[in-house]
């Protein structure tokens, strides 16, 4: 600051030089010093011109004090000066990144509508792009088809914008539609536009419509990159799909477009998925050869995938490698190799590693203790699990319906049914709704512990809460109607499941037993 005040105190000092330390002090992202200066140029009676006020007006933006930077909106008229479209662009960007989003919107209208500047391509892109990261997508696109019968016409990097958002809502029927209206507009769509809706494609699992705009990438001459791959890669390794993933990379190659890290991991998520482990492990070990480095991604796909087929100590010593490689361990990798360790009821382990990780400043979230609430519940170690609740709740994080539902679920295990339906019948003064999953757990617990009118009970009101039951619900209390030989009452479930269109797992011996109705 001492090199500022210098500056300031020079009455020779020009405007323009201080206008430059201001532009660069904002380019370093120090906002608050920039205002600070600004501050003591202001009171050394500095001329400022509206270039110096439109960054001011960014500092506080970005500093989320939008109501500054309207204030220092009164300077430009107290100045004589008019605000142009960079001053009002920055205004309504403040404002979105404020979460002030019908005050943002309701600015760019009250533009329009007094005329105070003309908007340009910015603006539009500013309001359609604060829309979208907000979630209001249809507002968003509506707005593009008011500007479309304007002279503000949009650019691609708005319809990109709401092309993205339509495909992250599973809205992409409107998304297509929207493409055609830009090309019938004379906006050529880009290789983002077309990765959006690729993306959004695969996710709604529609290869065929994937496959087909595909096509129409290379008929229209864009030039498909190694994210367009990496899609298609990832997509179908999620499905299982490793064959034709395989298949994708192949076609990269044949393009000189070389495979990155992220579609290797896609690789390796998908061996892992569908249990290829060997190859998985063999891909990891073949990427420096390939002049990638893995990243923890990598190492946490294959760790999953250890686990998942019950190769814990394949993990575990992957998950030693780690630091080794000169990674950092994430909460997801540390999640994974928990809930591996507890899975393989290596207790002693899982409570170790929650500790380490506290101690190597990986902050436990909601999945870590609900893992570890599973694992001491798995142990029947229930005081502890009750201990370790009141801790999540001191540490600001909010157990969910599923924290509760794995809590509820060890506690029937055990018999300890009592305690259960308490905690259950305490869930709505918590502001949580029972759900399907944890119905079904405390309507089996009463019906193994012999009880005639709860469960039926439970099942009523599970209904009147709106929660249909599943097939899991119904073959719960149908094979406890069998038990107690009530053949009509489960004959009478039974026809509802299949009027719901559910079936049951075990069918043949409840259709032997029932069988005894029909004669």
């Amino acid at each position: 600051m001492m090199l500022f005040s210098c500056f300031v105190k020079c009455s020779k000092c020009a405007q323009s030089l201080l206008l430059f330390l201001l532009t660069a002090v904002v380019k370093m992202k120090q906002y608050s010093i920039a205002l600070n200066l600004f501050e003591e140029m202001r009171q050394k009676g500095t001329p400022v011109s509206e270039y110096t006020l439109t960054i001011v007006i960014n500092c506080y933006c970005l500093l989320n004090r939008v109501d500054f930077g309207f204030a220092i909106l009164g300077s430009f008229f107290k100045r004589g000066y008019e605000p142009n479209a960079t001053t009002f662009n920055t205004l309504i960007k403040g404002l979105f990144l404020d979460d002030k989003v019908i005050e943002a919107e309701k600015l760019f209208k009250k533009l329009l509508a007094l005329g105070l500047c003309e908007p340009d391509e910015v603006t539009i892109l500013t309001v359609i792009n604060g829309l979208c990261k907000a979630g209001h997508t249809l507002t968003a696109n509506g707005l593009l088809g008011l500007f479309e019968k304007t002279s503000f016409k949009p650019h691609v990097f708005s319809y990109n914008s709401v092309i993205d958002s339509l495909c992250k809502d599973r809205m992409v029927d409107d998304a297509l539609q929207l493409l055609a209206k830009m090309v019938d507009n004379g906006i050529s769509p880009d290789i983002v536009t077309y990765n959006s809706v690729v993306q959004g494609l695969c996710n709604s699992g529609r290869w065929k419509d994937a496959k087909d705009l595909i096509s129409e990438m290379v008929d229209h001459k864009i030039s498909l990159n190694v994210f367009t791959f990496n899609i298609l890669v990832d997509a179908f390794c999620k499905e299982g799909m490793v064959k034709e993933a395989e298949d994708v990379v192949e076609i990269m190659m044949q393009r000189n477009i070389p495979p990155n890290v992220v579609t290797y991991n896609a690789l390796i998520d998908g061996y892992s998925l569908v249990g290829q482990i060997e190859k998985a492990r063999k891909l990891l070990d073949s990427m420096p050869g390939m002049g990638l480095k893995p990243c923890i991604i990598s190492y946490s796909s294959l760790i999953n995938g250890y686990c998942k087929k019950g190769k814990i100590e394949e993990a575990w010593r992957l998950f030693l490698e780690v630091p080794q490689k000169g990674l950092d361990y994430n909460i997801v990798t540390c999640n994974t190799m928990l809930h591996g360790l507890f899975g393989a009821r290596r207790f002693a382990e899982g409570l170790k590693l929650f500790k380490d990780m506290q101690a190597q400043q990986v902050i436990p979230d909601l999945v870590t203790y609900t893992t570890l609430l599973n694992g001491l519940c798995m142990n029947k170690q229930f005081a502890d699990a009750f201990s370790l609740l009141h801790v999540m709740e001191d540490q600001g994080v909010n157990p969910n319906i599923i924290t509760y539902s794995v809590l509820i679920h060890g506690l029937c295990k055990a018999g300890k049914l009592e305690t259960a339906r308490n905690l259950f019948n305490g869930l709505p003064s918590k502001g949580l709704q029972p759900d399907v999953q944890i119905y079904t757990i405390l309507i089996g617990s009463l019906c193994q512990e012999g009880l005639v009118d709860e469960p039926k009970c439970l099942l009523i009101e599970m209904e009147k809460s709106g929660y249909a039951p599943n097939s899991v619900t119904y073959e719960v209390i149908i094979k406890w109607l069998l038990k107690r030989n009530e053949l009509s009452e489960a004959k009478t479930l039974l026809d509802e499941m299949c009027r719901r269109g559910l079936l049951l797992k075990s069918t043949k011996a409840v259709n032997i037993k029932l069988g005894d109705v029909a004669r």
